[in-house]
């Protein structure tokens, strides 16, 4: 199992502790004083796109809630049923096929009052243009990519299989769909095999929330094995 996994691991158990699984009803509380937490991710490989949403009294580690007619939340004018678990407290989810999913959408809530807030957002899923080859020598690594702007960003993860070694842990430039990894930057990896993950991940205050205000962050993530040799 390697570092990053490990590390991915820990970060979310921190994430966990510091957000509140608590569950209230939003009845109880001024409409105005509910913080929005809006994720929604996918990774190549799946069929579906998560669609995960949250609403917390008086910010993001606030206790999670319950939403009581006639307050609602709806994705693309689909009204989205309430869950809970232990860990997360209440939330509203929903899937939906990557396939049909590209392109502009919408996040209705409406509060006690029925007050209406829209967010919209558009998702792109990212894909390789060119395989990975099974083997790639030392040098320059040029991966294309499509699915992004002319100038876009992402994380990049490179691990090996030794614990001692730094890897990589960035977000870089991919430009017309370009993304180069300098063979110096390659001085922290071993030889051998090397996992390599891309994450599109994108995350802002959203624009038509409450006075408290919200987040809404969206990621897409590639996976490859490869092994480097000199």
């Amino acid at each position: 199992m390697n570092r990053s996994f490990w590390l991915l691991l820990v970060v979310s158990a921190l994430f966990v502790s510091c957000n509140s699984n608590e569950i209230g009803n939003s009845k109880d509380v001024n409409p105005e004083t509910i913080w929005f937490d809006y994720k929604v991710w996918g990774e190549e490989g799946d069929e579906d796109i998560t669609v995960m949403l949250q609403f917390r009294y008086a910010g993001p580690n606030g206790t999670t809630l319950l939403l009581e007619d006639p307050s609602k939340v709806e994705l693309d004018g689909e009204f989205i049923k309430a869950d809970s678990s232990k860990m997360t407290g209440a939330f509203y989810e929903m899937l939906k096929p990557v396939s049909a999913f590209h392109g502009k959408h919408s996040i209705v809530f409406t509060d006690i009052n029925k007050k209406q807030y829209k967010e919209e957002f558009r998702f792109s899923p990212v894909s390789l243009l060119t395989e990975v080859p099974a083997e790639i020598p030392r040098g320059d690594l040029v991966f294309e990519l499509e699915g992004l702007e002319p100038v876009d960003y992402v994380r990049v993860l490179l691990t090996d299989t030794s614990y001692t070694s730094d890897g990589i842990n960035r977000v870089d430039t991919v430009k017309n769909g370009k993304l180069v990894i300098p063979k110096a930057d390659l001085k922290g990896l071993v030889n051998g095999p090397i996992h390599l993950e891309l994450i599109k991940e994108d995350e802002r205050r959203v624009k038509n929330g409450t006075p408290e205000g919200g987040v809404l962050s969206i990621s897409y993530a590639l996976r490859r094995e490869f092994l480097l040799k000199d």
